[in-house]
């Protein structure tokens, strides 16, 4: 009997894959990677926001608890006291746990503060340091809750850079002296002791890339673009100070 033997043509297909094939799945992959990172990365970004805005929001009504049960006064951050009197650890009656809402999700050295028992967030210093002259002089003080006329626009409470300390004495804001000459340092200052883009989207070198929470003397917390921030940076416009 005539056997005829078989064989492939290009029509035939082996059932594997050409080089071609290879490198055109693997750039199909290429650009389906690119295009869901950003949105995997604002999704990552968006859920680490949220929970934090939460832990503001339960340390803002805390404060105010705090100020209610103390002739309307909030709490002593550490600055000139010893450490173990730092605000955020006066909250505890209030709160009951305070290391579930003293750290950011986001923080990158979010272990580190909860080893030394830093906080994700820190006070301004408009709210909780009066304001007191070489001779002694009181020439400002806020630290008292019916002392500010415009609790929605006052922050109480900012989110801390990464370039502050960990440790509790890290618990409050330098922003008196955030915006003085010569004005190209105010974004720098403001870098040392806040994160403006703490839930990131971008990276970017001057810290815009992304946002940051305030927590407002009303207890309710907003989302501030860092780009925001940076332009009143620019423009001499302290965002921290107490509104008259």
């Amino acid at each position: 009997m005539l056997q005829v033997k078989s064989h492939r043509t290009p029509e035939s297909p082996s059932g594997g894959f050409t080089l071609v094939e290879l490198l055109v799945v693997i750039g199909i992959i290429a650009v389906l990677i690119a295009v869901l990172l950003p949105a995997l990365s604002q999704a990552r970004a968006s859920a680490q926001r949220t929970q934090s805005a939460s832990n503001m929001r339960q340390i803002g009504i805390a404060l105010l608890m705090y100020a209610d049960g103390n002739r309307g006064y909030f709490p002593e951050v550490t600055h000139g006291i010893p450490p173990n009197r730092s605000w955020i650890y006066s909250l505890k009656p209030y709160v009951g746990e305070v290391d579930q809402i003293r750290i950011c999700p986001a923080d990158p050295q979010a272990d580190e503060r909860l080893r030394r028992g830093g906080t994700s967030y820190v006070l301004n210093e408009y709210v909780t340091i009066p304001l007191i002259s070489p001779f002694g002089t009181v020439l400002e003080d806020f630290r008292r809750r019916d002392r500010i006329r415009k609790a929605t626009e006052t922050v109480l409470a900012f989110v801390s850079s990464d370039k502050a300390g960990t440790v509790t004495a890290n618990d409050h804001t330098h922003s008196r002296s955030w915006f003085k000459p010569p004005i190209t340092q105010n974004w720098n200052r403001i870098l040392a002791d806040i994160q403006p883009d703490r839930y990131r989207t971008k990276k970017r070198p001057d810290s815009t890339g992304g946002s940051t929470l305030f927590l407002y003397v009303d207890t309710h917390v907003s989302t501030i673009e860092a780009s925001e921030l940076k332009n009143k940076a620019d423009n001499n416009i302290n965002f921290a100070a107490v509104p008259r």
